[in-house]
């Protein structure tokens, strides 16, 4: 079974998750710009976190034959002091033409604050004066529907972007439909503890047109399992779907998005 990882958050693994995703079939990981697991304090600090994404983490990718993208951004969990976030801002162009960035992300809310939407905004404009692909994080639990519709209303202030190089993520049950409906690509996380199972993230597939959705582990500093979309995978196949249609999901989605990207490339 071969697939894409498009959500990972490889900074925060082991070099053996990297092992486990080469045997277990992943092609290509994707990493979007995120917390620390604690507020960094200063800019450097967000210098530095871009060299990892754009020049280490490829390396280190690289020993077990996966290529290793990312996304740039100030995520919206250290986006709350604007005045530090446009700083780390300033920052970001110096590294978009690194040869595996892909776009902007995954940037959006986390507390569904109006500083955060000021810097979501701001990012949004960056990605639009670039033609860049978006990433976009929905925030958690009882905050996700009304952060997306925040998410999709500000969306709509720029009728100059290409809603087909839009993804929003972290999707579940209640804002599937709103996403979708709206000409964006959508995500399903699948996290142990929160957003979806894969029998729920599966249910999703099996009740929508699933040409716009994909899976991602989301893999970070919390409980989490880099090895999630594999294991769906397999879930799938338990619940009647053939090799076709797991490697539809898995793999072929995920690619066309992501081959929108110049820098999306697979050996």
């Amino acid at each position: 079974m071969r697939y894409i990882e498009p959500h990972a958050h490889m900074v925060s693994r082991t070099t053996d998750d990297y092992q486990k995703l080469a045997l277990a079939g992943c092609e290509a990981i994707c990493e979007p710009a995120f917390w620390a697991g604690f507020d960094r304090s200063s800019p450097q600090g967000f210098y530095d976190y871009y060299r990892q994404l754009t020049d280490y983490e490829p390396k280190r990718a690289a020993k077990f034959g996966i290529p290793h993208f990312c996304w740039l951004c100030i995520n919206p969990k250290e986006a709350e002091d604007a005045g530090f976030a446009r700083e780390v801002m300033a920052i970001i162009p110096e590294f978009l033409d690194a040869p595996t960035v892909l776009g902007i992300g995954e940037i959006g809310l986390n507390k569904n604050t109006r500083n955060e939407l000021a810097i979501f905004h701001e990012h949004v404009r960056l990605a639009a004066e670039r033609d860049l692909a978006i990433l976009i994080h929905t925030p958690h639990l009882e905050d996700k529907l009304k952060g997306t519709r925040l998410i999709l209303d500000a969306l709509a202030d720029y009728p100059q972007l290409d809603r087909g190089k839009v993804i929003i993520d972290h999707v579940e049950e209640h804002t599937v439909d709103l996403v979708l409906d709206a000409g964006y690509w959508a995500g399903m996380t699948l996290y142990p503890e929160s957003k979806c199972t894969p029998d729920r993230a599966i249910d999703i597939l099996e009740t929508h047109e699933s040409e716009r959705l994909w899976l991602n582990s989301a893999c970070d500093w919390g409980v989490s399992d880099p090895l999630a979309v594999a294991k769906c995978g397999l879930a799938m196949k338990r619940r009647g779907h053939d090799a076709a249609a797991v490697d539809r999901v898995l793999f072929e989605n995920p690619r066309r998005f992501l081959e929108q990207c110049p820098n999306f490339k697979l050996p």
